[in-house]
């Protein structure tokens, strides 16, 4: 058993019918498209790199402790590595709508919380994939991760098939099990506590430092409660479904720019985002 962070446990907390937690992507390729027998098995030979992918959530009773990962007893790959094609033309118009129809879809969180779709019939040749993952199982860099694991840049790849092709799951824990494991971590919080406590005492400044941050977060929470949102078509109540765009740059300008400014690649596209959204609003 392997239980989830206190943020990838918020990531689930915070998910409600028309705010969906999950992440996802949708990749365009050039050449022939795999088949689905053959993208699905290529899919199954990585697993064993990405070993989350074959666990499920188990949900303590009582709420003794967060959610835990364990083998999926019904793992079946099938479920999450899907085929479809698009209607003709077959344009990015198309791919836009089938992608916001199955980001406007939750996962299901009785089977491991991943899916990824094969999208063939692409206008001028070609296939599309798209991916979808609960933010509780990767956050986006170890998406990236992940991508990097179950695709290739060398067209003649080495092979990574595990020899677990015979994958069988662990057991799957007992309710009591659970429970235990849940007290177990509530009898070793004040010593934890207490850790903390004494680190604080060590490194007072870095703490205070850590302190006044949290505070701060807490102010600006509380200043969005009490004050009323600017009145804006943003500031709405929303439903389940949703709606997809996107725009082209290339990735050697975010490049320049982030190594210009000495920054990141992600602080070039925040800044991005949030200049259009300045100037929209």
């Amino acid at each position: 058993m392997d239980r989830l962070s206190a943020i990838d446990a918020s990531f689930l907390a915070q998910e409600r019918d028309g705010s969906h937690m999950h992440i996802g992507s949708v990749m365009l390729f050039d050449g022939r498209s795999p088949s689905k027998e053959e993208f699905t098995e290529h899919i199954f030979s990585r697993l064993h790199l990405v070993p989350r992918y074959r666990q499920k959530l188990v949900v303590p009773r009582m709420e003794l402790g967060r959610p835990l990962w364990v083998d999926d007893p019904t793992f079946n790959v099938d479920y999450h590595v899907r085929h479809t094609a698009l209607p003709a033309p077959g344009s990015h118009e198309e791919l836009r709508r089938l992608a916001a129809r199955i980001f406007s879809q939750r996962l299901d969180r009785s089977k491991p919380l991943w899916e990824l779709w094969l999208v063939e019939g692409i206008e001028g040749g070609g296939f599309a994939l798209i991916n979808k993952t609960h933010h509780c199982l990767v956050d986006g860099i170890s998406g990236v991760d992940i991508t990097t694991v179950l695709m290739d840049l060398d067209p003649d790849p080495p092979d990574l098939r595990g020899d677990d092709d015979d994958w069988m799951p662990g057991p799957t824990p007992s309710t009591a099990a659970i429970a235990a494991a849940g007290l177990v971590d509530l009898v070793k919080a004040p010593g934890a506590l207490a850790e903390r406590a004494l680190a604080t005492l060590r490194s007072p400044g870095h703490y205070l430092a850590e302190a006044r941050e949290a505070a701060e977060g807490i102010a600006e929470i509380a200043w969005g409660y009490v004050n009323s949102p600017p009145a804006t078509p943003l500031n709405v109540e929303i439903g389940p479904h949703r709606r997809v765009a996107w725009m082209t740059t290339e990735h050697a300008d975010l490049k320049e720019i982030k190594n210009g400014l000495e920054g990141t690649l992600n602080d070039a596209f925040l800044a991005l985002v949030t200049g259009a959204l300045r100037r929209w609003l």
